[in-house]
């Protein structure tokens, strides 16, 4: 979807979902993650991928200190829903490796790009954190299921600070549709958020790789 003047009048809320929805339904179409939410995924997959994600939270949370300032980065960063510290205390409990992976290089390098303007950044807080609201309880539970756990190990799909998600994705996404946004920055933060949500896919597809020896 590209913004035009027809379309300029529908909130930017609006128009991230649904201009990115087809990348957004690949991605999470991907094998690898058809197996996590199966419960096909064992614990030395699960290990690897949360690795992952330490280290795109990572470059998203540094980014976001060094754009606390910033007039649109400012409006979404949020220090009750940064995830470093709780995948932290998941990785204590399922283990450290250490994992070399080429796609979540390239998705660190972006994420770290973003910061040359703050509606990038934007596009990607946008991708991971209203996702870690939404889909990702499902996969939380799932993985508390699976291994029966009883608390331990999934504190990256709790946010305690959050009493009500639903009221605060509403509030976001309200914060979202108030940026002070033209026409060619709308369209410039929509194709951010494809792009992010495209290198979300690659660490699934580089993910996928590894099925054979990470089945359960």
């Amino acid at each position: 979807m590209t913004v035009t003047a027809e379309n300029q009048a529908i909130s930017l809320s609006a128009l991230l979902r649904t201009g990115s929805r087809s990348e957004h339904t690949a991605a999470e179409g991907s094998d690898f993650m058809s197996e996590l939410m199966a419960g096909r995924i064992n614990e030395a997959g699960y290990t690897h991928f949360l690795t992952l994600l330490r280290r795109v939270y990572e470059a998203l949370e540094t980014t976001a200190a060094e754009l606390a300032d910033d007039p649109l980065a400012s409006a979404v960063i949020d220090p009750a829903i940064e995830r470093l510290g709780t995948i932290d205390a998941d990785l204590d409990h399922w283990g450290r490796v250490d994992v070399q992976s080429p796609a979540t290089d390239a998705y660190v390098a972006r994420i770290r790009a973003s910061a040359e303007w703050g509606g990038l950044f934007v596009a990607h807080h946008y991708t991971r954190y209203l996702g870690d609201l939404s889909g990702g309880q499902a996969i939380g539970r799932i993985i508390s299921r699976e291994f029966g756990l009883d608390g331990a190990g999934v504190a990256f799909y709790e946010f305690d600070a959050i009493t009500k998600p639903k009221v605060y994705k509403d509030d976001y996404r309200a914060r979202l549709d108030g940026l002070p946004l033209d026409e060619a920055e709308r369209q410039r933060v929509l194709d951010e958020v494809k792009v992010a949500f495209a290198l979300n896919g690659g660490i699934f597809a580089e993910m996928t790789t590894h099925l054979d020896r990470y089945a359960r």
